[in-house]
């Protein structure tokens, strides 16, 4: 329950990981190879707090966390594990090892927001669901709880007046028969609201509107986001400032993904998947300074957890010279994502025990649009993130960190 991250000190206690999407295929393996790692049954290979620049940051221990959720799924963490385990992702020895602590998380997963049934105003959803993580918080015995948003990625909704006045917003969430905030937006204030540090993993609208950014304030909360940079965004941002190291000019950059299983699904969606490829492209073009081909997302059911990602990169070089680069990404990309929300909700408690309030534009490491930065730099997000971390540690081992908010 103490940090054994070095010299530095500090008692973090029992920390709670809220996981919006909770019987999912990321949240799933999340809490797996949380279970695993805790249990000393596998390395936490893959996650970035366990590197060498993160040796002295007081950090929660994997063993202290607690996982609980919202979800509107009625399919089982363990029958969503033992899915995972038919596709080839997940080790049946590994899930039977951790079968016991994984029905004991579902046992703490509580309904989710389901826009399709109406029989509660968004006011009175977003109590319901804040009430869930505090009654998680206070069951637990727990310090603080990260709410991750870890759903399906939802299409992008056009801006209206009440997004743009808090006054206007609140009255709106107290009609019945409206429905104004997506439901990324519903849990990200109920997050908030319950006094939670809140991560969003997806491209959802979630905190992206001015008015609910304005009620999140005032909770002083740290918040961070948007959408995990898992593997081929990654890697462009990787490449991308590689290129302009060496002086040579990115004439266009086409990609494509194919992939499989529930996210094939719901990017299938014309209206989803144009926020995915908003927040999938952003970064590449201010890297490149637009010279961005678009890139396409397309659905093979047959990949199921299985994405691939191919990338076509034409380069001008000395004299006009052409240089052409070519690269296919392959990996279950629900394996990619769960060490970053291990890792995100470690980072996420330093962050609130050292008092930072609102957007942490140093977390933009792990995401494809990162909120409260411009850098999309990997190896200079890097940089951001050590320093970053090894800063808010220093200040909990001064004691000048944030007083536990109860």
């Amino acid at each position: 329950m103490t940090s054994s991250a070095g010299p530095t000190t500090y008692t973090y206690g029992k920390t709670g990981i809220w996981l919006i999407g909770a019987r999912g295929s990321v949240a799933t393996t999340a809490a797996v190879g949380l279970a695993a790692i805790s249990a000393g049954l596998a390395n936490a290979t893959g996650c970035v707090t366990e590197q060498e620049p993160f040796r002295e940051v007081a950090l929660p221990d994997f063993a202290d966390f607690v996982v609980g959720g919202h979800d509107i799924s009625d399919v089982c963490m363990t029958k969503r594990a033992e899915a995972l385990v038919e596709s080839g992702m997940l080790p049946l020895h590994l899930l039977e090892s951790v079968r016991p602590q994984l029905v004991e998380t579902d046992q703490r997963v509580r309904p989710g927001y389901n826009a399709a049934q109406k029989s509660e105003s968004q006011a009175e959803v977003v109590q319901r669901l804040a009430q869930d993580i505090r009654d998680f918080k206070h069951s637990n015995r727990l310090n603080r709880v990260i709410v991750l948003d870890v759903a399906s990625t939802e299409a992008p909704v056009e801006p209206i007046p009440e997004f743009s006045d808090a006054d206007l917003l609140l009255a709106a969430l107290e009609e019945p028969a409206r429905a104004v905030l997506p439901p990324s937006s519903v849990s990200a204030y109920a997050a908030v609201l319950a006094g939670s540090p809140y991560v969003c993993f997806t491209p959802s609208t979630a905190l992206d509107v001015p008015a609910l950014r304005e009620l999140a304030s005032q909770h002083r909360v740290p918040t961070a986001g948007q959408d995990g940079k898992t593997g081929q965004t990654w890697l462009r941002s990787v490449l991308a400032p590689a290129f302009a190291a060496r002086g040579l000019r990115v004439l266009s950059w086409a990609g494509t993904n194919l992939l499989g299983g529930g996210d094939g699904a719901t990017l299938a969606d014309p209206r989803a998947v144009a926020g995915k490829l908003q927040s999938k492209n952003r970064g590449l073009q201010e890297l490149t300074g637009g010279a961005v081909t678009p890139l396409h997302i397309d659905n093979v059911q047959d990949l199921g957890e299985t994405k691939v990602a191919w990338d076509h990169i034409n380069v001008e070089g000395f004299l006009g010279s052409r240089l052409t680069l070519q690269t296919t990404w392959s990996a279950y990309d629900s394996m990619l994502a769960a060490p970053m929300v291990l890792d995100l909700s470690r980072l996420m408690a330093l962050a609130h025990a050292a008092g930072e309030e609102n957007h942490v534009g140093a977390l933009g490491f792990f995401f494809k649009d990162p909120w409260g930065s411009d850098e999309h730099s990997f190896a200079n997000q890097t940089n951001n993130l050590v320093e970053w971390a090894q800063a808010a540690s220093a200040k909990l081992a001064a004691g000048t960190g944030s007083p536990e908010q109860q």
